[in-house]
């Protein structure tokens, strides 16, 4: 995908405005998967974080504005989305874009080991939702590459006893399980649940390279107040919105 033109962007907020964000008017946009996701990772300063697939950087911004000081590169296939991962970084937390398929890496990076890889893959396989009709919504959504190949890199990427933090459908643990078999792991899931007593439509995954320990399925995260929708507006928990606008984390659910 070519760039897009300042008449096809907005400028969003996230985490209470700490992290603006170019973003296509049309297309594939960042919600709160990736903010959920960034809020998992137990990172610290001075260590490094790959993310592979980072669209216009709406994860690693904001994990860099939760924990400064992060060396962070960040891998997209897409050249626009690409474009605008590097213009967001001008504006917030400066990161290392490679324009790159994840199974063609270019050499260098290729030299390289991160004590965090985080990733937000496509969340259906090859066919299994209706097309879109833009072509960068279709790829962020649709499988092309097997979720096997993005646990591989990230295995490959990772220092001895770094994390793999991944979000997808719970219908894809499988999957997840499967690619991290003889790769990764200490592995540990925690269920993100719209509603209390409803089923757990996300699921967060973390494994670490050279982990022994057994695994690990975590209580759910409830992200909505009540048992339904009830009037416009935003309807988190306190601990969701905690996330959301004011940069809390969810590392002690993994505790």
């Amino acid at each position: 995908m070519s760039s897009f033109s300042d008449s096809d962007l907005t400028c969003n907020d996230f985490l209470g405005g700490r992290v603006r964000l170019w973003q296509p008017r049309s297309g594939y946009r960042a919600g709160v998967d990736p903010v959920l996701l960034a809020a998992s990772v137990p990172a610290q300063a001075g260590q490094s974080v790959l993310e592979l697939g980072c669209g216009a950087g709406a994860a690693i911004q904001c994990l860099m504005a939760r924990v400064p000081h992060l060396k962070a590169t960040g891998v997209e296939l897409q050249a626009g989305y690409a474009d605008l991962a590097r213009r967001n970084s001008e504006q917030n937390a400066a990161i290392t874009v490679v324009e790159a398929d994840l199974n063609a890496l270019p050499n260098d990076l290729r030299q390289e080991q991160f004590d965090h890889v985080i990733a937000n893959p496509p969340y259906y396989r090859a066919g299994a939702h209706s097309p879109a009709t833009d072509a960068g919504r279709q790829i962020a959504l649709g499988e092309d590459t097997p979720l096997k190949d993005w646990i591989s890199v990230a295995a490959r990427r990772l220092a001895p006893r770094g994390y793999l933090h991944m979000i997808q459908r719970a219908d894809r643990l499988p999957d997840m399980l499967a690619g991290c078999a003889g790769r990764l792991g200490s592995i540990q899931v925690l269920p993100l649940a719209p509603r209390a007593d409803r089923a757990s439509e996300l699921v967060i995954l973390r494994a670490r390279k050279g982990g022994r320990a057994a695994f690990r399925l975590h209580a759910p995260l409830i992200l909505h107040l009540g048992d339904r929708h009830v009037e416009d507006g935003e309807s988190y928990t306190p601990k969701v919105s905690a996330v959301l606008r004011d940069r809390a984390d969810l590392t002690g659910h993994f505790a």
